[in-house]
């Protein structure tokens, strides 16, 4: 068997005889949620060499919000639409569908401010409440009290409206014909919160795409630059440009999407074809979900995963489903232990925390919890299960707050996109200014603006939007002058940045039976028990016969020192392991790929968790901007959403709301505005030569020289760099730099003269001096920078 590597990617042929070929590939933030992942159900058993027991349902384990509570809630609420008696400002309500009605009465009334409480909820909202971001930007007059009741009956009612038809924009006036005239100003302010905030009109429906081009077009308010191009930084470029401000998106990879990768398999000759999801794969959650809306835009089909899933022993029996309910019950009750255990800690100590594999232990071994050999690969099945959903060891995991975002969770299926989820990537990335190939080396930010060295070049704008994943803030590879607040290199220090792998393998067919969407697969060795715990059938969805292998926990470490060929082979040896004694033959592979997510020098990692000693507020710390220049976004600055592609999309729109909320609030004068960079980004060619400007030995104006400090000269060469800007730019506002040789004394009359346009009429017409690019200078010039270099550190740029 053949391998060849060059990490973090790596290729190796599979069985000869099928010329098959394995292709490890950086990984994603995984969409997970704190619990199993939701499974199918199963129509037709596939036949089997003797009786086997019947799979039970695994659901996941969720927080209920109950519509009692909301009613209760709603009926101490100010009505305010008509339903008694009609007036003359008022205007009959509407069904969602846009059907005319007759006029309700109160009953009716309250059930359709249940319902629209209910869909709020599905976003984030509370249930009688004001968020943080509504109290700050100041949605009603005074918090309590009647009014701000009434803006929540507003707010979702509008929400409601809108989530009726995604693909249309929702204007004011279409909101007014269902709430009376005299709550105008309460629907002003609902009505632009959300509009701003990115509850409503987002997306790329045709209609909505139209009508954001019209605002775009506007005087800009700012610049930003977005650095990544994954979900978050996507959305936010997309609502920036909406909100009025010039955008360009610095990607290091060659792709949009970042930690969301699709990868298109297939065989010689096309004979079988398949989606893998490499990265985020499954949509946990569709009821609020705005990947969700996306995809009823684009009229995208979801696949409900359905909620059966088979486990299956060593040996290949499946496991009798009573044992495996007397494991799970058992396995529930260790977990409800363990949270009356920190919440009387937590009551008598505070800042203490263990880990949560230490407590389930020695709750286990207490209560005598899976004291058998088969009964512990069950319990262990569902601690990697556990370890899937947070990406890292249950030793790692702090006790105290590692299911701090339970409460928040998204409730509804959990899907599939058909064809991937880079098919909304896509939709996402369409037209935006995007850089590729941008990785970048240093933000350096002041009361002027930021400047960005990425991919040898050098990058001007108001404000930076920094969504690179935490793995690469941890990392360091990104240098911040100043230095980023201590308070939030602790959190990022904190936080735990945990790892997920997968094996995506095409087949000939389908021998496992397309019936199902998920099995599992127990292990004797409770160290590598997430390895290939868990396998997600795309045949329904992928296009071909294709099988995703997740590693998790400890094994899923051990698994990028692994060669790609013995990982394919021991997924082989397993699947043969469960469908051999069934009598169903496992063909070679068509082709396989196996992602290295912790190698993935622009992830270092799949998606974060709450480690020991932190806690959800580090999650809100690593979102605060700083200096008003530098924002954060990502699946990692959302405590209620982290480690979901929904949680990296919210994100994005909340950091383009406040980065408006910021810039409306220290908005210059317009003399002052064309002075701070003309609200534009400029780019600058950054080389060898322009490291050794850094410091100049004369500046004025545009002009810049530098001089040979082995000579005392007047008549010595020195080496001359002018600033040409560019206000043609496609970004508003360009630049490039021009270089020339001139003597030292022509330097000094140069600089004596009042402004630019006179010395280059001085340099070009009276010095006869031509000013070229860098690659354009003379070999006299290239000498003189060559004797700058050899006395001055130049850090290598590539």
């Amino acid at each position: 068997m053949e391998t060849t590597e060059s990490p973090p990617e790596s290729t190796a042929a599979v069985p000869a005889a099928a010329q098959n070929s394995t292709t490890p590939d950086p990984a994603v933030s995984h969409s997970a949620s704190k619990s199993s992942p939701d499974h199918m159900e199963i129509n037709d058993p596939i036949p089997i060499a003797e009786p086997q027991p019947q799979p039970r349902k695994r659901r996941r384990r969720r927080k209920k919000i109950f519509t009692d509570m909301i009613s209760s809630t709603a009926s101490r609420l100010r009505v305010i639409r008509p339903h008694s008696k009609p007036a003359a400002a008022d205007i009959d309500d509407d069904s969602l569908s846009g059907h005319q009605r007759k006029r309700r009465g109160a009953p009716d009334l309250s059930k359709e401010v249940d319902i629209e409480a209910l869909i709020a909820i599905s976003v984030g909202f509370p249930v009688d409440s004001l968020t943080e971001e509504e109290i700050e930007a100041n949605v009603v007059s005074q918090i309590g009290g009647a009014e701000q009741a009434n803006y929540i009956i507003v707010r979702n009612h509008i929400l409601a409206r809108w989530r009726s038809n995604v693909s249309d924009w929702l204007t004011k006036d279409h909101v007014l014909e269902s709430i009376r005239i005299e709550h105008k100003n309460l629907v002003n302010s609902a009505y632009n919160y959300l509009l701003h905030h990115g509850y409503i009109n987002f997306g790329v429906a045709p209609a909505i795409a139209a009508v954001k081009t019209k605002f775009s077009g506007e005087t800009p308010k700012g610049s930003v630059i977005v650095i990544g191009a994954g979900l978050s930084g996507l959305v936010a470029a997309r609502q920036l440009i909406f909100l009025g401000f010039r955008v360009v998106v610095l990607e290091g990879r060659s792709r949009p999407g970042g930690r969301v990768r699709t990868k298109r398999m297939s065989g010689s000759g096309g004979s079988v074809v398949g989606a893998a999801d490499l990265g985020g794969s499954v949509l946990t959650g569709i009821n609020g979900n705005p990947l969700g809306v996306l995809a009823r835009q684009l009229e995208f089909p979801l696949h409900k995963v359905r909620d059966i899933c088979p486990l299956y022993l060593p040996n290949g029996r499946m496991v009798d489903s009573d044992v495996d309910s007397k494991v799970e019950v058992s396995f529930n009750k260790l977990l409800d232990r363990v949270c009356k255990l920190r919440q009387g800690i937590m009551d008598e100590i505070k800042n203490v925390d263990i880990s949560l594999g230490t407590a389930l232990e020695a709750f286990r071994r207490v209560y005598k919890v899976a004291e058998e050999p088969f009964e512990r690969m069950l319990l262990d099945w569902h601690l990697a299960n556990l370890e899937y959903a947070n990406a890292t060891l249950m030793s790692n995991l702090s006790m105290a707050f590692w299911d701090q975002d339970d409460p928040y969770e998204m409730g509804g299926d959990h899907c599939f996109i058909p064809g991937g989820n880079e098919r909304l990537i896509r939709a996402l990335a369409e037209d935006l200014p995007i850089f590729f190939n941008r990785p970048v080396e240093s933000v350096r930010y002041g009361s002027d603006g930021v400047i960005i060295h990425a991919g040898g070049q050098e990058y001007q704008s108001d404000v930076v939007l920094c969504t690179v994943p935490l793995g690469v803030l941890k990392e360091g590879t990104i240098e911040f002058s100043p230095e980023l607040p201590q308070r939030k290199k602790d959190a990022i220090e904190r936080l735990g940045f945990g790892l997920l792998n997968k094996v995506a393998i095409l087949f000939p067919y389908d021998f496992w039976g397309g019936e199902i969407d998920t099995f599992g697969h127990l292990t004797e060795d409770p160290n590598m028990r997430g390895e290939f715990f868990l396998f997600y059938s795309y045949s329904s969805v992928a296009g071909g016969p294709l099988l995703i292998a997740l590693v998790a926990g400890e094994a899923a470490v051990k698994f990028e020192s692994m060669s790609p060929v013995e990982s394919v082979n021991r997924v082989l040896e397993i699947l043969k392991g469960i469908f051999g004694p069934k009598g169903i033959a496992v063909p070679d592979p068509v082709q396989a790929v196996c992602t290295r997510w912790g190698q993935d020098q622009f992830s270092y990692g799949s998606y974060s968790y709450v480690a020991i000693g932190a806690s959800g507020d580090d999650y809100d710390i690593l979102a605060e901007s700083v200096g008003d220049r530098v924002f954060f976004a990502g699946e990692a600055t959302n405590k209620q959403y982290p480690a979901t592609m929904h949680g990296a999309f919210m994100s994005g729109m909340r950091e383009a709301a406040n980065i408006m909320r910021v810039v409306t609030r220290k908005r210059p004068s317009n003399a002052e505005a064309a002075k701070v960079n003309n609200n534009s980004i400029t780019i600058h060619e950054r080389n060898d030569v322009d490291v050794l400007f850094e410091n100049p030995d004369f500046e004025f104006g545009s002009f810049s020289i530098l001089c040979d400090a082995n000579s005392t000269d007047v008549e010595s060469h020195c080496l001359l760099r002018v600033s040409i800007e560019n206000e043609g730019s496609e970004f508003g506002g360009g630049g490039v730099y021009l270089y020339g040789l001139i003597e030292k004394k022509q330097a000094v009359e140069l600089s004596s003269l009042g402004d630019d346009l006179k010395r280059i009429e001085v340099l070009t017409r009276v010095f006869g001096v031509r000013l070229v690019g860098r690659n354009g200078l003379c070999d006299a010039a290239e000498s003189l920078i060559g004797r700058m270099k050899s006395g001055k550190s130049v850090p290598n740029l590539v």
